[in-house]
């Protein structure tokens, strides 16, 4: 991440770069951050280097977001957590038969991060809370149906683009696009993609509380047997019910706010989670999932009506510890119009 910041922040001050390309080396865009190393920080007693951790991809994310230059993300693998933090938040995001994108952080006891409030919210309807809530994996075709992705070329064409987009000596984003745009396809959306439901998931992803989603999605199963909604009404239902509530109500505030809102918010919340002091369950997660892989953690508290509104809000407030602040956003001058609609 360190890396990426220096390059990134130089890239912007040549003159000579016009664009910048992103792509993961091997089958992977980008699987996430380690979350186990920082887990073994926290449990040597030293949460504020985990916090160190996010402190600089938080940063890396809003120098991307609102960067001068173009950023094309070539995502050809899995990109999951961090990874999207590191590609959605450019300019242009290259999906292929090969994408999967996932926000997973549910089951491991966290919440969507890296500025996922921001770019979650901003989804067709309440689309943002259900990918947000349950992990839910998506392919190529429904990233770029729901706007995560901007372009969808098949794999075997990218050497091609990156050669085309190596001899581009521009930063206009139309010339950049209209590049893209001449590898690019309409992909086929498989018949049982979450996007064909949009319907349902706006009925019930709308609701105010996580309680009341559940209790909508359990309505609608009643009405047809769907094996769709019983097994999202399971995958909630095994998530961490802490993580579920801060992450709803995480989503809803970055309707309202700007990226930089959103990851200083996100900040604050995380410092919280490896604080442990109202739960633990990101540690438990990340044992059962990464560590032990019994998939079988044990939240705590271990139901929805066990966590209250005051134990959530404390995820939101000020972290009371020695030396602790805000995260501080770098100043940034003459923005692109899109990178300013960002703030």
């Amino acid at each position: 991440i360190s890396r990426l910041l220096e390059l990134f922040v130089a890239y912007e001050e040549d003159s000579n770069v016009k664009l910048v390309i992103v792509k993961g080396k091997g089958r992977a865009f980008c699987a996430g951050g380690d979350v186990a190393a920082v887990v073994q920080d926290i449990n040597e007693g030293n949460w504020r280097l985990g916090a160190n951790f996010f402190w600089k991809e938080y940063i890396l994310n809003y120098i991307m977001a609102t960067y001068r230059k173009p950023q094309v993300s070539i995502l050809n693998g899995i990109v999951m957590g961090g990874g999207a933090g590191a590609s959605i938040h450019g300019r242009f995001r290259v999906a292929t038969e090969n994408s999967v994108f996932a926000m997973p952080e549910t089951a491991l006891g966290l919440f969507p991060d890296v500025g996922a409030s921001y770019f979650l919210s901003r989804l067709p309807g309440f689309f943002g809370e259900y990918v947000g809530l349950m992990g839910t994996r998506l392919d190529g075709a429904e990233m770029l149906a729901c706007g995560l992705a901007t372009h969808f070329v098949p794999s075997e064409k990218l050497s091609l683009l990156e050669e085309a987009l190596c001899k581009i000596d521009s930063s206009d984003p139309a010339i950049i696009s209209a590049v893209i745009d001449e590898y690019s396809q309409q992909p086929y959306m498989k018949e049982k993609s979450a996007y064909h439901r949009l319907n349902v998931i706006d009925r019930c992803f709308s609701r105010r509380t996580v309680e009341e989603i559940i209790s909508a999605l359990e309505r609608e199963a009643l009405n047809k047997k769907d094996d769709w909604i019983s097994a999202t009404i399971q995958s909630l239902k095994g998530a961490s019910p802490t993580s579920l509530k801060i992450s709803l109500r995480s989503i809803r505030q970055g309707r309202l706010q700007g990226v930089g809102q959103c990851l200083v918010r996100e900040y604050r919340m995380v410092c919280h989670v490896m604080q442990g002091k109202v739960s633990k369950d990101f540690f438990e997660g990340c044992r059962a999932i990464l560590l032990d892989k019994d998939k079988n953690p044990k939240w705590e508290p271990s139901k929805l009506e066990l966590v209250s509104d005051s134990m959530v809000d404390s995820y939101f407030s000020l972290v009371d510890d020695e030396g602790w602040e805000d995260l501080k956003l770098p100043a940034r001058s003459s923005l692109p119009v899109y990178a300013i609609a960002k703030l």
